[in-house]
C-alpha cells in the first residue's frame, strides 16, 4: 500500500524523544495500579489526566463505582469530517501494591523492567509519545485514547464504555504488547469464558452413616473427567479446570464442591456450542445437584479483511525502517476482542516488545521503544 508519511523522520524524532518516553514510563510503572485496588488505579488516573493535559489532550474521566475509573482523552481537529481513530489500553495490572519493593523499575543493559511495564504501561507511554511526535505537523484526523481500569479481570465495568466509544471511531489500535521478542502484531485472539461449577451433595458421617452421604467431591471429579473431553485442539478450543475446592473435614462426606473453568475459543460459534455442552452436563449421582455460573465474557477477535488491511499497511511502514513485521494469533484476550466483534477494524499488539507479562521477569526491549513509537505514529498519520 502507498504511504504518505515519513516514518524515517518519525523514528529519528522518537529516538531524540526517548528520554521523555522513559520518564513517562518510569512514572507510570511507579504508580502501582492493581485491578482490585480502585484507589490505586484512580491515583494513576489522576496523574495521567494532569500529564495528558500538559501534552495538549482534552480529558474526560468516566467514574466507576467498584472498579478503577476510566480515562478518555481526545486530541486533533475538533470539526474534522473524519471519524476518530481510537487508541485502546488499560491502566490496571496484575501486580499487588507493594511489588515495587522487590521488583523495582530499572534500566539494565538492553531492558527496562518493572511490574506492569510490558502489560501494558509501556504501551501507554508509546501511545502518548507517538501522538506527541505528530503534533508539530498537526493531526489530520481526531485521535482518542481510552484507558480502562479493569481489563485484567475481564473488563466487567468498562466494557459498555469501550464498545460505545469504539462505535464512534473508524478503527481501533490496541496498545497491548506485541507478540514475542520478534514483536508480531496480533490480528486474532481467542475468546475467553470464565465459569464456576457448584456441586451440592448430601453430607453424612463417613464412619457412622457413610452410605447415607452423597459426595459432592466425587461428583465433581466425575464432572471434571467429562469436561476434559470438551477440548478440541484442532479447532482452537481449550477447556481447563484450573481451581477446585470442596468438603469440610476428612470424616465428613462432602456436601459442597466447586470448580473454576477457563474456556478459550477461536470462533464465536464454538463459544455457544461449548456453553451448551457445559450447561448440559447432568449429575452422575442423581442425589447431587449441578449449578453453573459465568459464561463467555470476551468474544474471539477473528481475522477479518479490514484487520488484514491494517496489518498490511503496518508491515509496509515497518519495512521502511528495517523492521520485519509479522502477524500472530494468541490465546489471550484483550479489549480489542470487544471492538473487533462489533465489526470495527482492529489491530492489536501495537505497544511494546518484551517478555514476562504477569511474571517476575516482566520487561521491555529498550532498542524497540523508538521504532515501535515511530510505527504507531506513522499508522496514525497515514490512516
Amino acid at each position: 500500500m502507498p504511504t504518505t508519511c515519513d516514518i524515517r523522520a518519525l523514528q529519528s524524532a522518537a529516538k531524540r524523544a526517548q528520554p521523555s518516553t522513559l520518564q513517562l514510563l518510569a512514572d507510570l510503572v511507579r504508580l502501582e495500579s492493581p485491578s482490585d485496588d480502585k484507589a490505586a488505579v484512580d491515583t494513576a488516573v489522576n496523574w495521567l489526566m494532569s500529564t495528558a493535559k500538559s501534552l495538549g489532550w482534552g480529558v474526560r474521566r468516566h467514574r466507576q463505582t467498584t472498579h478503577g475509573d476510566c480515562l478518555e482523552m481526545r486530541i486533533g481537529p475538533g470539526r474534522s469530517p473524519l471519524k476518530p481513530l481510537l487508541l485502546l489500553g488499560h491502566l490496571d495490572t496484575v501486580w499487588p501494591k507493594g511489588t515495587l519493593a522487590s521488583m523495582p523499575y530499572k534500566i539494565e543493559k538492553k531492558r527496562v523492567s518493572g511490574p506492569g511495564i510490558l502489560d501494558m504501561k509501556a504501551g501507554i507511554a508509546i501511545g502518548l509519545q507517538a501522538v506527541n511526535l505528530l503534533q508539530w505537523n498537526g493531526l489530520a484526523r481526531p485521535v482518542r485514547m481510552l484507558l480502562v481500569g479493569d481489563e485484567e479481570i475481564g473488563s466487567p465495568a468498562s466494557r459498555p464504555l469501550t464498545e460505545q466509544i469504539a462505535q464512534e471511531c473508524e478503527a481501533v489500535f490496541v496498545l497491548e504488547p506485541a507478540q514475542g521478542l520478534h514483536g508480531a502484531y496480533k490480528t486474532a485472539r481467542k475468546g475467553v469464558g470464565q465459569y464456576k461449577l457448584h456441586v451440592e451433595g448430601i453430607a453424612s458421617h463417613s464412619g457412622v452413616d457413610f452410605e447415607r452421604g452423597h459426595s459432592a467431591v466425587l461428583e465433581l471429579a466425575r464432572q471434571i473427567e467429562s469436561i476434559r473431553h470438551f477440548v478440541e485442539p484442532e479447532r482452537g478450543v481449550t477447556v481447563n479446570v484450573g481451581v477446585i475446592g470442596g468438603g469440610t473435614k476428612s470424616n465428613v462426606v462432602p456436601a459442597e464442591a466447586w470448580a473454576e473453568v477457563d474456556v478459550r475459543i477461536a470462533r464465536s460459534a464454538d463459544g455457544r456450542r461449548i456453553d451448551r455442552r457445559l450447561r448440559g452436563l447432568r449429575a452422575h449421582d442423581k442425589a447431587c445437584k449441578l449449578t453453573w455460573a459465568g459464561g463467555i465474557n470476551r468474544p474471539p477477535m477473528e481475522r477479518t479483511r479490514a484487520g488484514a488491511a491494517l496489518f498490511e499497511k503496518a508491515r509496509d511502514l515497518a519495512a521502511q525502517i528495517g523492521l520485519t513485521l509479522e502477524k500472530a494469533a494468541t490465546g489471550g484476550g484483550s479489549d480489542g476482542n470487544f471492538t473487533a466483534a462489533l465489526g470495527i477494524p482492529t489491530l492489536d499488539g501495537m505497544g511494546a516488545v518484551g517478555e514476562g507479562a504477569h511474571a517476575r521477569n516482566e520487561s521491555v526491549l529498550l532498542e524497540q521503544l523508538a521504532p515501535r513509537t515511530a510505527l504507531l505514529a506513522a499508522m496514525i498519520a497515514d490512516f
